[in-house]
């Protein structure tokens, strides 16, 4: 297999109906190994259709390029009140990218 299952989390804000079922908002991404692209993604929003567009905002995205690109995409596009914690999932899910990247890196030296 040439991808990654990485999950970046942060609290949801007061008044979501995901909240009632989870504390946090999950995103959750499959990773191609070599080129750091976002195969598919999901997360944990309370509707399908929340869900499968988020899944569509951050497909084909590449994290070797950053994050800030993908982060744009959801402060321009996502318009709902999650948004602040779709940010900071993001922001967490690429840091759990760095820190495996980091890991490959020692294992190769």
């Amino acid at each position: 297999m040439n991808t990654v299952f990485i999950a970046g989390h942060a609290r949801l804000p007061s008044g979501m109906a995901a909240k009632s079922i989870y504390e946090t908002l999950t995103i959750t991404a499959e990773i191609d190994k070599k080129y750091g692209v976002i195969v598919t993604a999901g997360c944990t929003l309370a509707t399908l259709h929340g869900r499968e567009y988020v899944q569509q905002l951050l497909r084909g995205y590449s994290l070797q390029d950053g994050i800030e690109k993908p982060l744009q995409e959801v402060r321009e596009r996502y318009l709902g009140k999650a948004g602040n914690a779709l940010e900071s999932a993001l922001k967490d899910l690429y840091k759990q990218y760095e820190q495996y990247q980091h890991g490959v890196k020692e294992q190769l030296d």
